[in-house]
């Protein structure tokens, strides 16, 4: 192998991320910036209702692409337990996806790609600020029409779900839904 192959700090990471948002994307248009960061989430529902058996993950967002795209990695169980963290049979419980949400100034909305090469998951959509609220609109690689949404947004804490429109086209189905929490954020308010 050369030396290109396994410098990764100084190659690969080094193009792909950037220090901050490219001055071409407005503030008002920076949906995302506040993410920057490691966090912490409880899974309260994904694809079962995890109430009474709640599982944690761990979430990481940072500027990519020369500041012109915020993208995320969504890891759940987190990283550091046996066999990173997933038991033997909990694959549907598992996830290690990547976001990349690229401003598309003709748009004056963000392109959402999120993808998660465990299970096979691939899904389009378009961000927009509605209210207080992100609301990502969408559908999965099946055509299934998705909703994904952060709401309760404070600087150090939000909550994100994930809704599919049921085959009969009338109720939206709750898929999944996680509380972050920013790391190194004081757990007292």
């Amino acid at each position: 192998m050369n030396r290109l192959e396994t410098d990764l700090p100084g190659g690969f990471l080094a193009a792909l991320s950037a220090p901050a948002r490219a001055a071409d994307i407005a503030a008002d248009d920076d949906l995302y910036g506040w993410l920057i960061g490691s966090w912490d989430m409880d899974v309260v529902h994904y694809r079962v209702d995890l109430r009474h058996a709640p599982r944690r993950g761990e979430i990481h967002f940072g500027w990519v692409l020369e500041g012109r795209a915020v993208q995320d990695v969504w890891i759940m169980p987190p990283r550091g337990g046996p066999a990173g963290g997933r038991a033997a049979g909990d694959a549907d419980l598992a996830m290690y996806g990547t976001t990349l949400r690229i401003w598309d100034a003709a748009l004056r909305a963000w392109r959402v790609t999120y993808v998660n090469p465990l299970t096979g998951q691939r899904d389009e959509l378009r961000g927009r600020r509605i209210g207080n609220d992100l609301v990502q609109i969408g559908t999965h690689a099946d055509g299934t029409p998705i909703r994904w949404n952060f709401t309760d947004i404070t600087r150090d804490s939000f909550c994100w779900t994930g809704v599919a429109l049921a085959p009969d086209g009338v109720t939206w189905t709750l898929e999944a839904e996680f509380h972050a929490r920013r790391r190194g954020a004081c757990a007292a308010r």
